[in-house]
């Protein structure tokens, strides 16, 4: 899997949900752990390359589609969706797949895609509201 994601120099391209914008991952390390090195424009966040396997089980074991829910990490993320999961006690990491403080959100916008590009999932492309089921 993670030898799809790309690497710094051939990262690959990804829309986000609504298909708005462009941003781009890869795989790297951190810390001495493989981390998914998310670049939207000049902002770089970094999330736990758990978090793929993690959410496909968790969707697969939902059973249906499940709303996305993005939010900053200021901001609370909606019950009951994959934001919130993201950030949740009850995941498996015990918390925040995002790895970087102050930009740990927006798992709900930025991991999806991913796993569509990836044949995992499948997600909706509607200007707001979108949501996503396991393949």
């Amino acid at each position: 899997m993670k030898d799809k994601i790309g690497t710094k120099a051939n990262p690959m391209l990804l829309k986000t949900p609504p298909q708005s914008s462009e941003y781009t991952m890869h795989v790297d390390e951190k810390d001495g752990k493989e981390v998914l090195v998310c670049t939207v424009g000049k902002t770089i966040l970094h999330y736990d390359i758990r978090c793929v396997n993690d959410l496909h089980t968790m969707l697969k074991q939902h059973g249906d589609w499940m709303n996305l829910g993005s939010a900053d990490e200021q901001k609370p993320a909606k019950e009951g969706t994959v934001e919130a999961w993201g950030r949740s006690e009850g995941n498996p990491v015990g918390g925040w797949y995002g790895l970087k403080k102050g930009l740990r959100g927006r798992f709900g916008m930025y991991i999806p895609p991913l796993m569509e590009k990836l044949g995992l999932a499948e997600i909706t492309h509607e200007a707001k509201g979108n949501k996503m089921r396991a393949i």
